[in-house]
């Protein structure tokens, strides 16, 4: 699913109102000068509250944000190895939760 989502959201097996908040995610990272209140409508009428709209934003804002500083800082992203012990271990802490 999340393989198919990131090569064409438009053709992924999705809902009306997820391929809605994907594509409305898709534009605020490729070309968020053109976002208008009528495009937020339409995620709106999707099914997608305020509050769920303005996390997508954030969401994206920050990622963005994470990528631009560990690119330019030099950070060097983790072994694969690294982000499987690191998911196994909060799969570990949310089934004991």
């Amino acid at each position: 699913m999340v393989e198919s989502v990131l090569n064409d959201v438009d053709t992924a097996p999705l809902s009306a109102k997820d391929r809605a908040l994907f594509q409305f995610v898709e534009r605020v990272n490729t070309d968020s000068s053109s976002l208008t209140p009528a495009v937020v409508d339409e995620v709106r009428k999707a099914g997608w509250d305020d509050e769920a709209i303005y996390d997508a934003i954030t969401v994206c804002a920050l990622f963005n944000f994470y990528n631009r500083w560990i690119d330019a800082s030099g950070v060097h992203a983790m072994p694969d190895e690294a982000h499987r012990a690191g998911a196994e271990q909060l799969r570990k802490g949310y089934l004991a939760g």
